[in-house]
């Protein structure tokens, strides 16, 4: 049977970094900061498209792109290879036509509107790469098509007391729990009188998705989609409709976020389970295929901890994941961290709640972090290329800049102490 064009065209927005990741993003965007023993945040969407059937992906990239179209490569990780699928990686260009750096979300879909025309989809279904979470977008954009919806957002309810840090939609009872009308919107409010959070999960339908963008980039000062296109098309009284979601959501804006989210991944009964998610990721970035089996040592300790392939423990980790390559020496303790590639941590060290960047050497007898529990003190951030002399003393909630002079490390860092 032949197959048809795809009727849907997904683009990820996946381009930025945020200030609160520091020095996870200093080299690579959001999207493409490794997550849970061996994926990257990306693979999540990605997984999500792939599950849901939706194989035409563009991906809207503009910081430091290396890493993410490294990891994402052909997009045969994700099925997504073939005459009428594919994933194609769209940075800003310089051309004929006006175009430049990306000036927000909803300037990145602008300046790749040729693509979509190019597409001709009936929805464009337009998605957040840096958000932990499982869910079938087919639902959400049948709904959409049911309703006959100029804009579908996927909402998610979250606490009146955070609701501040989203954009919010009350949303009638037309359609119970699927969703209904969203009656007002409100981007990041100082007093938010509503809890139905937007995911940044949109089905457009294309005719209104371009008249939006081009009185945006006509009119505004800003370019967002929660800033500038939704409340445009709510006070031209479009057809708005929020799509409730009701699974597992990780927001990882915030170092303390993305160590939760982590952390949701253990435990007895986890909040995200990978295998039932079914998450696939590119095996080849980084050589992730070839590693070797993991060695445990015969005095080793692990307890509630994810070890990839390629690691070698000889000590004690506990409430920890650790990436490929990660090798835990004898006396070593590792609790409640995260350790990217190819860290090493040194005999008789101790890491209590740190988060280390890839290629990171933790000499003899060092500690870094507080002793107590995890929920008490703040997680302690070491930048990648960074080699922590013998016996360094590092408190709780420091941030380690990338590539420093063992040098600058080679003394006791206080708690709360950023080192550049």
């Amino acid at each position: 049977m032949k197959k048809l064009k795809p009727r849907t065209l997904a683009m990820i927005l996946a381009g930025g970094r945020v200030d609160e990741l520091n020095v996870l993003t200093a080299y690579r965007p959001k999207s493409a900061v490794p997550f849970g023993g061996f994926a990257r945040v990306i693979d999540f969407p990605l997984s999500n498209l792939m599950h849901s059937g939706l194989e035409q992906v563009a991906v809207l990239s503009q910081y430091r792109s290396y890493s993410l179209i490294n990891h994402i490569g052909s997009g045969a990780a994700w099925d997504m290879l073939g005459r009428y699928r594919g994933v194609s990686i769209l940075p800003p260009s310089k051309g004929h036509g006006h175009s430049d750096w990306y000036r927000g979300s909803a300037d990145a879909v602008f300046q790749n509107l040729d693509f979509v025309r190019y597409h001709d989809p009936e929805e464009v279904l337009i998605l957040s790469g840096d958000h932990v979470y499982s869910m079938d977008y087919q639902e959400m954009i049948d709904y959409h098509r049911e309703k006959d919806a100029d804009l579908t957002i996927a909402c998610l309810k979250v606490p009146l007391n955070t609701a501040h840090r989203f954009g919010v939609a009350e949303i009638d009872d037309e359609d119970g729990d699927r969703g209904g009308r969203i009656v007002q919107y409100k981007e990041k409010p100082s007093r938010p009188r509503f809890d139905w959070a937007s995911m940044t999960v949109f089905c457009f339908k294309p005719k209104v998705l371009f008249e939006a963008l081009a009185a945006n980039a006509r009119e505004d000062d800003s370019f967002e989609f929660g800033r500038n296109i939704i409340p445009r098309m709510m006070y031209e009284q479009r057809r708005v409709y929020g799509f409730k979601f009701t699974g597992y959501w990780g927001y990882t804006r915030t170092v303390e976020e993305y160590w939760q989210t982590n952390m949701d991944l253990l435990g007895t009964e986890p909040r995200i389970d990978i295998e039932e998610w079914g998450i696939r990721t590119n095996l080849e970035h980084r050589n992730i295929r070839d590693c070797q089996p993991m060695k445990v040592g015969n005095e080793a300790v692990v307890q509630d901890s994810l070890i990839y392939n390629g690691c070698t423990v000889e000590g004690t980790v506990e409430r920890s994941i650790l990436f490929p390559g990660v090798i835990v020496k004898k006396g070593a303790v590792v609790r409640d961290s995260v350790l990217f590639f190819n860290n090493v941590v040194g005999r008789n060290s101790r890491l209590e709640k740190v988060v280390s960047d890839v290629n990171v050497m933790v000499g003899d007898g060092v500690h870094i972090g507080e002793e107590g529990p995890a929920e008490d003190k703040e997680a302690t951030v070491v930048g990648w290329n960074n080699c922590i002399p013998d016996g360094t003393i590092i408190g709780s909630d420091c941030t380690l800049y990338p590539n420093l002079k063992p040098e600058k490390l080679a003394r006791t860092i206080k708690s709360g102490e950023i080192v550049r």
